[in-house]
């Protein structure tokens, strides 16, 4: 992050990043923000804050309950491209820094790698090589890759953990995470932008009448996700086949478009009759969610974009933006202090991982 004025001649391979960047963060904030004014509404106390819940206990039975003390293998997909690589050299450093602190239950970790063959982290991550989808199966959608590669890596690798975290490169753990899973039960984030019930007609395609009521299907994607690694087995086959089904079904596609693959499994966990333990303090993203506080994930998918008077600009290029380098220059007064904590991170990781230069 970066005020513009301050930028030196950036390198061809910066601007592409940029642009790449840009280009998601922009699509993403722009959906985020029609879906935000929305649910903002429906979550106010009388005299205007905000009111979070911090966990949703479901089903009523997990209540009585114990959080496993389990260990569970952190897992995330991920491709060969030069910004995934950048965030997953991050995501690892931040995991060797949380894993044995008091309160976590982190086992061991592997990088997902669906591009098909090996490439130049292989021996900084723990990676795992397995096949994308055949070619233009997934529609220029790589997303659909990630159900694909967990059946392949479940099938062929030695996991000793009993449950897996299923998370993604742009996660930053910003406190020790401990097994939030209680038995049977997964534990889950909840996405506000995930209504099966406002969007049934298109959900019973896929999870008919007979299986249960719309609500059966939680209001999550697969990450992050603490789930058992028997159960993420059953699932992950038919995660696959929903994925597929709703990519080629022309309105389901329009309808859910980037979060497609996030609907497809939560379908395909109700059509295993599992239901997850919802935790909106699993996970924090920047700039909505303004404070890190006992959040266990930074989740910075989303564009932070500001003025120098530390005014969000919705869906403008700001005076003061995210621009993922080394070095970021701190944000200026009154910008949130998740953003100001997912800068410091970014800076801390970058200063010390060896050889990030090259």
């Amino acid at each position: 992050m970066i005020g513009r004025k301050n930028m030196g001649r950036p390198s061809p391979v910066l601007l592409v990043l940029l642009v790449l960047g840009f280009f998601f963060a922009t699509y993403n904030l722009l959906t985020i923000v029609m879906h935000h004014k929305a649910s903002s509404s429906e979550n106010l106390s009388a005299d205007g804050l905000k009111l979070v819940e911090p966990v949703r206990l479901m089903p009523e039975e997990t209540k009585t309950d114990e959080i496993s003390k389990s260990k569970y293998h952190v897992a995330l997909t991920a491709t060969d491209a030069p910004y995934s690589q950048w965030q997953c050299r991050i995501m690892y450093y931040w995991y060797k820094v949380m894993k044995d602190k008091p309160g976590s239950d982190m086992g061991k970790f592997t990088r997902v790698l669906h591009s098909g063959t090996p490439d130049n982290l292989m021996e900084e991550i723990p990676s795992f090589v397995v096949d994308p989808l055949p070619q233009g199966l997934d529609r220029g959608y790589i997303v659909l890759n990630r159900p694909w590669a967990f059946v392949q890596w479940l099938e062929k690798a030695t996991i000793e953990e009993e449950y897996i975290l299923m998370a993604e490169p742009d996660h930053i753990f910003a406190n020790p995470l401990p097994n939030l899973a209680k038995g049977n039960h997964p534990a889950a984030y909840p996405f506000f932008y995930i209504k099966p019930a406002e969007n049934e007609k298109i959900i019973r395609k896929f999870y008919p009448e007979e299986n249960g009521p719309v609500n059966n299907v939680d209001p999550i994607g697969n990450s992050p996700v603490i789930i058992k690694k028997s159960i993420l087995e059953e699932i992950a086959p038919t995660w696959v086949n929903v994925s597929l089904r709703m990519k080629d079904d022309p309105e389901t596609d329009k309808a859910f478009g980037w979060v497609l693959e996030m609907y497809a499994y939560a379908v395909a966990s109700a059509l295993h009759g599992v239901r997850h333990i919802l935790r909106k303090d699993f996970m924090l993203q920047p700039p909505w969610d303004l404070e890190v506080g006992k959040r266990f994930i930074i989740h910075y998918t989303y564009g932070c974009d500001y003025n120098l008077k530390g005014e969000l600009t919705y869906g403008k290029i700001g005076e003061w933006l995210v621009l993922y380098r080394k070095n970021l220059s701190l944000p200026p007064p009154g910008v949130p202090e998740s953003v100001v904590r997912l800068v410091t991170m970014v800076n801390e990781a970058t200063a010390n991982i060896p050889g990030w230069e090259t």
